[in-house]
């Protein structure tokens, strides 16, 4: 994952929090704390594991899915007006083709868009150009996931802050317009090569001097690029009526397409390569505001001056599926525990030597510590053994997952009921049902030759 999207994501859960109140977040502070490293790091470490979690990591993929689709039909919708534009331009070839209204079919709506984009850029400063909020609305549209309208926001937030966000419009905006350009240039030419074309140009109050003034300015900076200019003769021919003389054809041809070249495809194509640039150099200046609520307030708990015990947070409305993070070369050993056994049954069974036993958690001060302890030497193979005669409240199942996401290998281990005394079958269904939910496997006999060989 990019550093652009992990901020992403750490900024999505900002403002989620902000929004709909704190996150039950005690594993994923465990995690970030044993990982160590500064306050961003942990709170970045925090962030990824809930959107993990919670399915936001998912929405962002779908979210980028969305957002290349909607690229792709926005320079689909580019190519095609500039191809309308060309074709306005230069007509059926029926009739002679007026120089200046064909100039400003090409480049007049693309110069106004381009005064307005600089002039928000430079006066404005954060200038929301419409191109920009419709690629996110079809981005947001085409992702097709509830969880990916909290993505566009957060994206603006982090982006306005580093000021970023006039940089990212200005490379989409100029791209786009590079493209409407380019088809122009290519049908202009296309249609130039499969046609004749009459030129002319008409006036009721102006002089032929201004259109000759005119027509050498606008052809002076093509003409460095070896694109001809007409001359004076041609230019005051045309205002009566369409030249038949090939050379003049030619010489119109080439004025409008160097015009259209140098001033509609190349200012585009360097304002966007400029805005690319200023985009790369400030992203590597992305940070994380710790002055923000959401952030400075994670700072006791992700780097705390002392450790607390007893924080209580709401359960979870769901158990979410276990998958450990731990691979089994960074594993070692293994570990039975117990959870929330009464005093009547004898603990622990007799273990094998290099088994060792966590004893029973059975406060919240114990849960902690082995929690901490497993983050920091996670065991190759756990077993979790569990009364059944106690109900399978999202409590224990919570903790049960969290323990089997600090070990390479988890079982667990349904006791027994003590002689005299019989499982309540329905209970026992329960405990079944939700351990298949958590994909973790279970029996009703002790694990032991699983736990000191790693095969039953």
């Amino acid at each position: 994952m990019t550093e652009l999207n992990t901020l992403w994501l750490t900024e999505s859960i900002r403002l989620r929090e902000e929004h709909a109140g704190p996150l039950e977040d005690l594993e994923a502070n465990r995690l970030a704390r044993s990982a160590g490293g500064d306050l961003p790091s942990r709170i970045q470490r925090r962030a990824l594991w809930l959107a993990e979690r919670d399915g936001l990591a998912t929405a962002l993929k779908h979210w980028l899915q969305g957002a290349r689709l909607a690229l792709i039909v926005m320079a689909l919708l580019a190519v095609i007006s500039g191809a309308g534009l060309a074709f306005a331009a230069m007509g059926d070839g029926l009739h002679p083709v007026n120089v200046f209204w064909a100039l400003g079919s090409l480049l007049g709506l693309n110069l106004i868009l381009l005064l307005s984009w600089a002039l928000g850029l430079v006066f404005a400063g954060e200038h929301g150009a419409s191109l920009g909020r419709l690629w996110l609305w079809l981005s947001e549209k085409l992702a097709r996931d509830a969880k990916a309208a909290q993505l566009a926001p957060a994206l603006l937030l982090l982006l306005q802050r580093h000021k970023l966000n006039r940089w990212a419009i200005g490379v989409l905006v100029n791209s786009l317009w590079l493209l409407a350009m380019l088809s122009a240039l290519v049908i202009l030419l296309t249609l130039m090569a499969t046609r004749r074309y009459g030129f002319v140009w008409e006036t009721t109050i102006l002089s032929a001097d201004t259109f000759i003034a005119v027509t050498q300015a606008l052809g002076a900076l093509p003409a460095l690029l070896g694109f001809g200019v007409p001359t004076e003769e041609m230019i005051r021919a045309s205002g009566d009526a369409a030249l038949n003389i090939e050379s003049a054809r030619q010489a119109w041809a080439a004025w409008l397409v160097g015009v259209l070249l140098v001033y509609g495809v190349l200012p585009r194509l360097l304002l966007a390569l400029f805005c690319l640039w200023r985009w790369k150099t400030g992203q590597t200046a992305l940070r994380l505001d710790l002055n923000l609520p959401g952030y400075a307030q994670l700072r006791e708990r992700l780097m705390p001056t002392s450790e607390r015990l007893g924080v209580s947070d709401e359960a979870p409305a769901q158990l979410h599926r276990v998958e450990s993070g731990v691979t089994e070369q960074q594993s070692d050993g293994a570990l039975l525990v117990a959870i929330e056994l009464d005093e009547q049954r004898p603990w622990p069974p007799p273990l094998p030597k290099n088994v060792s036993d966590a004893g029973i958690l059975d406060s919240r001060e114990s849960r902690h510590k082995l929690l901490e302890q497993l983050s920091r030497f996670p065991p190759a193979r756990l077993a979790i053994a569990c009364d059944p005669r106690r109900s399978p409240d999202r409590g224990s199942l919570a903790l049960i997952a969290e323990l089997a996401r600090s070990a390479s290998a988890t079982r667990v281990w349904l006791l027994q009921a003590p002689p005299g005394e019989a499982l309540d079958a329905e209970r026992l269904g329960d405990w079944h049902v939700a351990l298949q939910q958590l994909e973790l496997p279970f029996a009703d006999c002790a694990p032991l030759n699983w736990l000191e060989t790693g095969h039953d």
